[in-house]
This record gives structure tokens, sequence and C-alpha cells, in this order.
């Protein structure tokens, strides 16, 4: 179907524009014989086309209830299970899945004649499959499921109960859909971006852009060689690449402007990697309002939300640890699971969001909420401070969720006659003091590892293929590797779109797509239709003894 629609024709933006025109007349007169729309009333297209987007992307109407509709002949359902967007995705072009076809219904598609193909080439003198849409047909199709040759659609499609007024304002988001290509886009080029917060250093800044400058450049040279040209599979071949960088100054409650100025001035189709060393909502909620896509952010602070669609982490961040340290917890002995749990959290961005991450899976397991003792910053953790805790609570586990400052403690407090059962501590904010734990703190101490061991990694040979001029070593090479796993991606992806540059078809691609399990540092990067967080799970790990001692799993990838 994706290559069907490569060929056609664009709708008449002034047509567009006077039917929007002639639907808010409509709409106005039938506010005025009926009761209002809905409140405030229909102001502009823009509002127009909000309206209908929520219908089918969620399955509500403007006046805030859920559409009805009916399946299978007589069951009534509610719009809000049966979605337009669940079959025909968000971008509208439709898909293909286990043998079912579900056609596109956006207005580049539905508005014109569907013609008969032969293995995907088109039959010139046979008459149309069916002819073009209008809004008479369009609206019987989804009242009663017939198009215009007559043609019953089967009865899985939902006949939606909609009376005129809702049922213009679908049509006229319809008509919208997919209907010219995304800001940032041609037939024949893109523009991509880069989010670069001024305070990343320079070498992580180098790091980051390492492989998505090779992938641009590389991308040209390809296009300019490439001795095929075919309109569908083939139709990234010809596709040139430029990237830009914007580099946000200031504290981050001034780069909301700084972005939509840049969006302005250098419109891009989407985001790849960026990178700051702070939490990225200010640039995800940019990304959500914009509709812009953003793939794998170098973020430890990403946004955890279940409702964010534009941006792709590649993992929740510390608050994944949290998650991890929680599943692995409610698996153990029941002594341990069915006991006092501590947590002894640093007010820091990284301590609340390890905490988060725990409490909150604790309890949708059904345990009672743990106690919580919180260290401001620049507060002191010793030893005593932990034997006093013992004492007092008793904990059967306590999640230490601190920096290197929690090392020394550990030292200190595995001398002690009463100790905890468990002991979780997380890796990414210890760092590299992580290796210096104390043997006896070894045997009780866990520790939640996000990332393929080290030895997994030259086990398995992951290729990263080099940058020449460019060497990075330690925690540059972390970013660089982290950043790595969006060049496949974007590869995939572009190839896959085959010629359909809207930027919810490419995240509509990306969530189609099979798992990534040949990605640096990540066991696995899986994907799937509406998921934000490609690396679902983590390791809980403990060290060996000795003077050089290395990680050894305590558990599989537990899966978030």
């Amino acid at each position: 179907m994706k290559t069907i629609l490569s060929g056609m024709l664009r709708p008449s933006r002034i047509a567009c524009t006077l039917w929007s025109a002639a639907l808010l007349l409509f709409l106005s007169a039938s506010s005025q014989a009926a009761g209002p729309f809905i409140p405030g009333g229909v102001q502009d297209d823009a509002g127009l086309l909000r309206m209908g987007e929520r219908m089918y992307i969620e399955g509500i109407l403007p006046s805030g209830e859920p559409m009805l509709a009916v399946v299978k002949g007589d069951i009534e359902v509610e719009g809000t299970a049966f979605t337009c967007a669940s079959c025909h995705l968000r971008s509208g072009l439709g898909a293909v899945e286990g043998g079912v076809i579900t056609p596109p219904t956006n207005g580049k598609t539905l508005f014109q004649p569907l013609k008969a193909y032969y293995k995907y080439v088109e039959v010139k003198s046979a008459p149309p499959r069916r002819p073009a849409y209008t809004d008479e047909t369009l609206a019987e199709l989804l009242r009663a499921g017939v198009d215009p040759a007559g043609n019953a659609l089967g009865d899985v499609m939902p006949r939606y109960l909609l009376d005129d007024r809702d049922m213009a304002v679908l049509i006229r988001y319809l008509k919208s859909l997919s209907s010219e290509l995304s800001p940032g886009a041609t037939d024949e080029s893109i523009r991509l971006g880069t989010v670069i917060s001024e305070d990343v250093s320079p070498e992580f800044r180098d790091a980051m852009l390492a492989h998505i400058e090779k992938f641009v450049n590389d991308k040209n040279k390809q296009a300019g060689i490439s001795p095929y040209r075919m309109q569908a599979r083939r139709q990234s071949s010809y596709l040139t690449l430029s990237l830009a960088k914007w580099i946000l100054k200031g504290p981050p409650e001034t780069w909301r402007a700084q972005l939509e100025e840049y969006n302005r001035n250098e419109p891009v189709f989407a985001l790849a990697g960026g990178i700051t060393t702070g939490e990225w909502k200010p640039v995800h909620d940019f990304c959500e309002e914009n509709h812009i896509p953003c793939l794998f952010p170098i973020t430890d602070f990403p946004v955890v939300s279940e409702t964010g669609w534009y941006t792709l982490y590649q993992s929740k961040g510390y608050y994944q640890e949290g998650e991890s340290a929680a599943r692995f917890l409610n698996g153990a002995d029941e002594a341990l699971k069915g006991g006092t749990v501590v947590q002894v959290v640093r007010d820091t961005r990284e301590g609340r969001a390890l905490s988060a991450g725990f409490e909150k899976t604790w309890l949708e397991m059904g345990h009672a909420r743990p106690a919580t003792v919180m260290l401001k910053p620049g507060e002191g953790l010793s030893g005593d401070f932990l034997k006093g805790l013992q004492a007092g609570e008793k904990p059967a586990t306590v999640m230490l969720w601190d920096g290197p400052e929690a090392v020394t403690a550990l030292k200190s407090f595995a001398s002690s006659d009463n100790m905890p059962g468990m002991v979780f501590v997380a890796s990414g904010y210890l760092g590299k003091s992580l290796y210096m734990l104390d043997e006896k703190a070894r045997e009780f101490t866990y520790i939640t590892y996000p990332f393929r061991l080290p030895e997994d990694e030259e086990k398995k040979k992951v290729y990263i293929p080099l940058v020449k001029g460019a060497e990075f070593h330690g925690d540059a090479l972390t970013v660089m590797k982290r950043t790595y796993a969006v060049i496949p991606l974007l590869t995939r992806t572009l190839l896959e779109m085959k010629g359909n540059y809207y930027r919810d078809n490419f995240l509509d691609v990306i969530g189609m797509m099979m798992d990534m399990d040949m990605a640096p540092l990540y066991e696995r990067l899986s994907f799937g239709p509406g998921q934000r967080y490609a690396s679902k799970g983590c390791y809980i790990v403990q060290l060996t003894k000795g003077p050089k001692p290395v990680l050894v799993k305590k558990s599989g990838w537990v899966i978030h």
C-alpha cells in the first residue's frame, strides 16, 4: 500500500482552505441551531484539526465524550477501545501485519481513485478499484462500512455512530492527515537536527556527533553515486541529508524560546541524538507540542510518561534501575521480600529518580510503602549512620541511593554484627568508585547495571565502525557507543518509509521494527507501536573478591 501512495497527488491547499471555511460556517450554524458545539466554540481551523486528531487517535468526541461504534454487526463499543490510529496508525498510512492489510486513511489517498495494480505495477487499462472518496461517500464508509464502489468492508471495521457535526470534524482531519510532507523534508532531502547544551564538554559533544555526522556524510556520498532509482524500496538511495546543530545556552528555563527560534529559522524533520548535562524535559515538551520526532538523546533523566509520543529514549535512565531493583527484590526469598525495606536517598536528581522508580514499582506489586530517609545535598553519610539505621528500623533490605560516598560508608557498615540481608546501590551513581567497594561489603551489596557487562560486549564482538580522525576513551567512549544506536535505526527507518516523509510515519515505521540485539552497550533494544523506551531491562550484579574484581550477574535481564 505504501508503494502505491508514493506517486499520488496532494490535495490543493486552496481547496482545503475553502473547505475549512465552509466547515466553520457549518459548525457555527449548527451550534446556533443545536446548542454549543464545545465550550468556547470553534475558533479556527487549527482548533478543528486538534479536535479531529483527538477523535482519530484517542476516540474522543469534541464534546469530551467517547465515540461510539458497532463491530461484528451489532456489538456496541466505545471508540476509545477501537481508535482509528490503532489499526491505520498515527500517520494514516496503514499497515500489513499477520497477512491482514489495513488500508491508508490519509487525505492524499482517500480523495484519489485507488488504481488497479498487478504485482505493484499499475494496470492502466483497468478501471479503478474504487473511485475517489467524497465527503458524502467517506461518511457512508465510516457509518456503514461501504466504499464508493459499493464494496462492504469486513465486520472488524467499526461502524462509527457520528452525527453530522462530529463527522465533519473527523473528515476535515482525515483530509489533512499525511497530505503534505512534514517540515524539514522534501521528496529528495531531509534536514535532521541535534540538540546540545553549551555546558556539555567538547569531548562529549564530539563523541555524540561523531557517528551522526559520519552517517550524514556517507548518505550524501551514496546519493551521488547510486546507479539505480526506484520509487519504492530504493527511494532512500537518492535522499540527501543535512544536519542542523541547535546549541542551547543559559539555564533550562530559557531553552524553550531558543528551540522555537531554531525551529522557525531552520525547521527539521527529526532530531537525532542530542546531549545535555541535565534533564531532557524542556526538549521533550518542545518536541511533543511541535510534533517533532527525537531519537535516542543522551540523558539519564528522560521524561518518564505513559502519554509521550515523539521522543524515543534508549531507556528510562536512573528511574529504570530503581524499577529493576524492585522487580528483583520481589523475586527474592520471602524473608527478604516480606521484611522491612528502607530507602536512603540523596536529595539529588539521581537519588530522586532511583527512589521514584523503586517505590512506584514496589507499590504496584502490592507491597507496603518503604520507609525513606532523605539526605540533603552535602549531608554526610557514614557507617555509623547506617548502623544506627539498622539498629532502629531493622530493615531486611536497604536501598542506598547515593553516590561515591556510599562506598566509604559501606566499608564501615560491613563490620557491623547486625547486617541487612541485602543492600542495593546503582552503578551509574557510584561511577568509577564502584570497583573500590570493600570486599566484605561485596557479599551483601547488589548493584543495578543497565548495560551489557564489559566482558559480554567483548565476547559478542559488537561492531562499531571507526570514525576517521576520532578516538574516544572512558566516559566519552560510552557517549559515542550510546549515540551509535541511532545510526542503524535511522538507516532502516528512512529505507522503510519509501518516500512517505511524514513525521508520524517515521515513528510508525520504528514501532513496527524488529528488535536490535547487537546494539553497543545494551543487551537488547526492542520496539513496538507506542513504545517510547527501547532498552527495557537491567542486570543485578555483584563484585567478585580480589584486587581486580569483575561484575557477575545475579539475575537475568530484569524487564521493567
